[in-house]
């Protein structure tokens, strides 16, 4: 099952493609003077992160463009960040007294941080609706804080996942070590699976890259899986990143022949090492990175294989993304409850809800039905869904304990001795 999904990986890219490495642009829908007069106008600003078409203003012209048809007098100009200056344009505009009214995000910004900042408006009363009821558990307690308001009302998800050189594997008979139709394996299968690897003369199985936080949910997730340990609490309040089950994980990739510790390695140069055939897997992928590697990289001549963390329990736990829209609380009630009417719009009509999704690429974050039931690529990485594990983001300290996490792994690079080292990176979380 070669990876030649040409046409529908150009289509999937297009789709997915951002504004991330362009500076914000806006995009406006709809002027005063096109408002009938005898309708008051509820001017709103939504900023968007790029989460596939939701950075792409050809996508969100259409979107915003139905919504008008329904609800003329909500002017909506919207701006489309992107990953590097888009934390700083909105502290900015906070500063300002200038915050967006929506914003378009994962639960790490909007309810983590802005929301446990006492910034934005509690949306609680969004999820006393049916549709509300159909939203999975692990997707409802990320957008709630602390049990207490809820801070978004969630869109889409995806799951972070691995991958293998399937013809490399098939060469090294480590095929054997895999489940393919769950796509899983157990750590003693994996241990097993690298040392066959090597034996057929592919010294470098996998990296564990840790130049900078880029792809850290890859890290994480290896390590937390192997033994089933886990980076936080249940109740996403205290860190456990030095449980001995993340100890005894992190000794087992140092020791394990195969697997390197690389300090000055990328995450993004991680997926590139493995696309050229220089490592048998890579610890940071998704669909998205299948999407953009199979149409930008001619070179790549093997069957990707998407498989999940190994790991001794047999149910692996792969971190996810959660993306939904949260709303400033400006002081004006008039731009809330439009807000909020935007959001119902986009999240609780079945047809518009499934188009929105659909914008993102990525997942629905309630049960409905198979979107992309004829979408090749997307349905092979459904298998996933299942595996979908706590959302640690939203612990207190999160950016804190990102840092933490690559400058432990950093060290323990460099020789420090890993009890100490997660030990330390413990403490310095805790200070």
């Amino acid at each position: 099952m070669k990876k030649v999904f040409a046409l529908l990986a150009t289509c999937l890219l297009a789709a997915s493609l951002t504004a991330c490495g362009e500076t914000s642009h806006a995009l406006q829908t709809l002027t005063e003077e096109e408002v009938p007069p005898s309708q008051e106008v509820v001017q709103l600003r939504l900023w968007t992160y790029p989460v596939g078409g939701w950075g792409e203003s050809d996508k969100l012209a259409s979107l915003i463009s139905d919504f008008h048809k329904v609800y003329p007098n909500i002017w909506i100009s919207i701006e489309c960040l992107d990953y590097q200056t888009g934390d700083a344009r909105i502290e900015q505009a906070i500063l300002d007294g200038e915050a967006p009214d929506l914003v378009l995000e994962g639960p790490e910004r909007l309810v983590g941080n802005w929301g446990g900042r006492g910034l934005m408006a509690d949306l609680s009363s969004l999820w006393e609706s049916e549709t509300a009821e159909e939203i999975y558990d692990s997707v409802r307690v990320a957008c709630q804080h602390s049990g207490g308001p809820y801070y978004e009302v969630p869109l889409c998800m995806n799951t972070h996942c691995m991958a293998i050189n399937y013809d490399l594997f098939e060469a090294a008979g480590a095929l054997q070590y895999i489940d393919q139709e769950n796509r899983t394996w157990s750590t003693e299968d994996f241990v097993h699976a690298v040392e066959a690897l090597r034996a057929y003369g592919q010294e470098k199985a996998g990296a564990v890259y840790c130049s900078g936080q880029s792809g850290d949910q890859g890290t994480r997730a290896l390590v937390t899986n192997l033994y089933g340990g886990s980076f936080t609490d249940s109740k996403h309040m205290e860190y456990t990143i030095d449980s001995p089950e993340n100890i005894q994980a992190l000794q087992l990739l140092y020791d394990l022949k195969g697997i390197s510790f690389e300090p000055e390695l990328t995450a993004q140069q991680e997926i590139a090492m493995f696309c050229q055939g220089e490592l048998a897997m890579s610890f940071c992928w998704n669909a998205s990175t299948e999407v953009n590697q199979t149409v930008t990289n001619p070179a790549l001549n093997f069957d990707i294989f998407p498989m999940a963390f190994p790991t001794d329990s047999g149910a692996p736990r792969l971190e996810s993304g959660i993306w939904g829209f949260g709303v400033f609380d400006n002081g004006d009630e008039a731009r809330i409850e439009a807000a909020k009417t935007f959001i119902r719009y986009m999240t609780e009509n079945d047809s518009q809800y499934v188009r929105a999704v659909l914008a993102s690429m990525h997942r629905p974050v309630r049960d409905i039905e198979n979107i992309y039931a004829n979408d090749a690529l997307m349905q092979e990485y459904s298998v996933f869904t299942q595996y979908m594990g706590d959302y640690w983001q939203i612990t207190p300290g999160w950016v804190k304990a990102r840092t933490v996490w690559w400058q432990m792994l950093q060290q323990i690079a460099g020789g420090v001795d890993i009890s100490a080292a997660i030990h330390e990176a413990a403490q310095q979380i805790q200070s």
